[in-house]
């Protein structure tokens, strides 16, 4: 960091230091989900694909194996759908739901914490703004018609500093929130669309009772 990136900092008053700590925990945030959805990797078009047709097959054991050596949340729900066949549509629906609730529950994880911070730091940097005015308009009363612009700079630079600290860690967060939102709905379509589709594939292979 420059000498004139610290003396922009330091002009911003105490309320910089909340917003500094708000950036540093959205950054471990956002780092973490990234990490985890990159972990998610799969062609679930491929890999569905050799699941109902293990399941078509009747080789359900050799399904639920599959589903144990991928971390993909399809394959959980998979299983959960695969080992309740015997108990009917109804059952494997019920099972499938409850494994995509959860699934759902672990991508949607930091989530909450990432969307009130990025709701808070303008905030923050809103509220040193309005400290610094006060800042300003004191130092104005303070000495009058005898004020100098450096002793109302102090305020003046506190109400600009905080309020661009603040929205410039809010904005690119919120981009990564929504993104992250959209793969967490993407993902929740594909547990929808393709558990209906293993109930069709095990109808056909005669498993359902």
């Amino acid at each position: 960091m420059d000498i004139f990136t610290l003396n922009i900092f330091s002009k911003g008053g105490f309320m910089i230091f909340p917003i500094i700590l708000g950036s540093i925990a959205a950054l471990g945030l956002t780092i973490e989900r990234a990490i985890y959805f990159r972990r998610l990797r799969c062609n679930t078009s491929a890999f569905s694909k050799e699941i109902l047709g293990l399941v078509e097959n009747n080789q359900n054991t050799e399904a639920v194996t599959r589903c144990n050596t991928e971390l993909h949340p399809l394959a959980p729900v998979f299983a959960a759908g695969i080992n309740s066949i015997a108990s009917g549509p109804g059952v494997m629906e019920r099972e499938m739901e409850r494994e995509g609730a959860l699934q759902v529950t672990l991508l949607e994880k930091n989530l909450p914490a990432l969307i009130t911070i990025v709701g808070i730091e303008p905030m923050m940097g809103f509220l040193g703004t309005i400290i610094g005015l006060i800042k300003a308009f004191m130092n104005w009363e303070k000495y009058g018609t005898s004020v100098t612009v450096e002793q109302l700079a102090s305020g003046i630079y506190q109400a600009m500093v905080t309020t661009a600290a603040g929205l410039a860690v809010a904005i690119p967060f919120y981009v990564a929130y929504n993104l992250y939102t959209a793969r967490v709905n993407r993902l929740a379509s594909e547990l929808n669309y393709f558990g209906d589709a293993l109930i069709s594939a095990a109808d056909k292979g005669g498993s359902i009772r």
